[in-house]
């Protein structure tokens, strides 16, 4: 007799929660915290925030974890400020000084030396990252006192701006960069060509992929959708030490966005009921109307009000390459 596969623990819930993740949270310990505050039985994240910085945290839900390498692929967008007159051996406040200079740049200077950081640029990481050297992370390396040579990359980014100078020490910078940019290694270099060094003091993501400012939920406001969910004790639980427990939903799940609009920069396939059935099947429809493409390398079909299938338009038909077949 086949045994039974152990059923999974928690909701069956799919979707996106843009976290505003606070400051000394690590990115693993925020989807742990919302996996349990949604009790949802698959979740994983968007990309990595260090603990020292704040900002948007894309969080997927169950099929929507899916959709997790076309967040991760997409721009992302960080507010950063600069310390000028030290480089840290972290590129941020928690390492220590390692070179340090009394000039300070003048605007100017800083105006004339950003068009070197936009495009292609080639930079080298910081030795505190989370690049994989030889199956370890190099930041692992870094704080077991091994010396750590992360290789040059090729990355890109879109737009750098000065947007303010509060003082002489320090300036605040907005970029807008592909995947793999260190907001870190630039403003170490940029220090090295301005001649007085510099390091990150405060550095938050805005943006990230299809999502923006104005999609982030506060973990505060979780907790306080959760509260408004939890059971109410009588005295003699309260007495017994029972702890109430969240069995409404509602207020959490109103913080949870579709899966599909991870996809927005994908060609959207509307289905009927007959070619959504069709899909989730594993089945090509034709696609029927004078503005459907006959070809498209990808895009993303939707039925049922919810997203079905990511595939490709072929000859006139989608061709389902993954299927959600998750309600959520």
């Amino acid at each position: 007799m086949a045994r039974r596969g152990k059923k999974p623990k928690g909701r069956p819930i799919n979707g996106w929660v843009i976290l505003d993740k606070p400051k000394g949270l690590g990115s693993t310990d925020a989807v742990a915290k919302l996996k349990r505050l949604y009790f949802a039985q698959k979740a994983g994240h968007a990309g990595t925030l260090d603990p020292l910085a704040s900002g948007m945290l894309p969080i997927a839900f169950g099929d929507a974890t899916k959709t997790v390498p076309y967040v991760m692929d997409g721009r992302k967008t960080y507010r950063f400020t600069v310390r000028w007159g030290a480089e840290t051996t972290t590129d941020d406040t928690e390492g220590p000084v390692v070179e340090s200079a009394e000039t300070r740049p003048s605007e100017e200077a800083i105006l004339d030396r950003l068009p070197d950081y936009t495009g292609e640029i080639e930079q080298v990481p910081p030795r505190f990252s989370a690049i994989k050297i030889d199956g370890e992370r190099a930041y692992d390396l870094a704080r077991s006192g091994e010396e750590v040579e992360i290789a040059s990359r090729i990355v890109t980014v879109h737009r750098l701006e000065l947007l303010e100078r509060p003082d002489d020490d320090t300036a605040v910078f907005e970029a807008e960069c592909g995947k793999g940019t260190y907001v870190r290694a630039i403003a170490r270099d940029l220090g090295r060509d301005l001649g007085c060094f510099g390091h990150v003091i405060d550095l938050r993501r805005t943006a990230v992929g299809a999502f923006e400012e104005e999609d982030m939920v506060t973990l505060d406001e979780l907790m306080e959708a959760a509260d408004e969910g939890r059971e109410e004790l009588d005295e003699e639980q309260v007495e017994a030490g029972a702890t109430a427990r969240v069995t409404d939903f509602e207020p959490l799940d109103d913080y949870v966005v579709d899966a599909a609009e991870a996809l927005s920069d994908l060609y959207e396939v509307s289905l009927s009921e007959e070619q959504a059935s069709r899909v989730l099947s594993g089945n090509p429809v034709l696609l029927r109307g004078r503005d459907a493409p006959a070809f498209c390398e990808e895009a993303f079909a939707t039925g049922h009000g919810r997203l079905i299938a990511i595939g490709a338009i072929e000859q006139g038909s989608f061709h389902p390459r993954r299927v959600f077949g998750g309600r959520g």
